[in-house]
């Protein structure tokens, strides 16, 4: 078993290879079902300090290297499933408590900075911020309660959150069991942890070019007239 540990500044248990490592040996295939609560925890539970993206890379590197017995079809398809579910559950939240829910004053795990983040990342994106948000850490967590918070359309929600379930849930899984084939990956699954989420920045840097990008052409038109 893979027994490379990514270094982390928390508990080693927020270690994806470390957590993967443990509910495999403990519920073997069964292990797929303890993957899902995580994801749907970080992504609608307000608790965003469970390790999402490089989880979903080490599912789907496991399953390449056999330690997940089911085919990766399935793992992607249950993944990208939770990846659902979870922004569902954090819609909900947000559309059934309403502005409360982001005035509470600060505590262990919501801080009031996380919310003005997600508020900013909003502000800026709009309904694609539903898709973007999953790929960044701790917004991913309060994006979707924003949206409920916000009652943006539901219909109109469920489109961005499918978008994101399968571009996030289901594609990261793929990359790690692709990658999972290269013995250089398998052997610094370390570095590799490291380097997914670096990669799942790549969105809202492109987003970012295109922002700038747009408003310099802004500037350009008005200049002229």
């Amino acid at each position: 078993m893979l027994t490379t540990m990514l270094p982390t500044l928390g508990p080693s248990w927020l270690n994806a290879d470390t957590l993967l490592n443990d509910l495999i040996d403990r519920y073997g295939t069964w292990a797929i079902v303890a993957i899902c609560a995580v994801i749907i925890i970080e992504t609608g539970l307000l608790f965003p300090f469970l390790p999402g993206d490089s989880l979903l890379f080490t599912a789907g590197l496991f399953t390449g290297t056999a330690q997940i017995h089911l085919p990766i079809w399935a793992v992607a398809a249950i993944l990208g499933g939770a990846a659902f579910i979870g922004p569902q559950s954090g819609y909900w939240i947000g559309r059934v408590s309403g502005p409360k829910i982001f005035n509470r004053p600060d505590s262990r795990f919501f801080k009031k900075a996380y919310v003005d983040r997600t508020h900013a990342f909003f502000e800026r994106y709009g309904g694609r911020a539903i898709i973007l948000a999953q790929f960044v850490p701790f917004v991913r967590t309060y994006i979707p309660v924003a949206a409920g918070v916000g009652k943006m359309s539901y219909p109109r929600f469920v489109r961005f959150n499918v978008i994101g379930a399968l571009s996030w849930g289901v594609g990261v899984t793929m990359l790690g069991y692709w990658l999972g084939r290269f013995a250089v990956v398998k052997n610094n699954i370390d570095v590799a942890l490291v380097l997914v989420v670096a990669v799942s920045l790549i969105p809202i840097a492109v987003e970012w070019i295109r922002h700038r990008v747009d408003a310099r052409k802004v500037v350009a038109a008005l200049t002229e007239d």
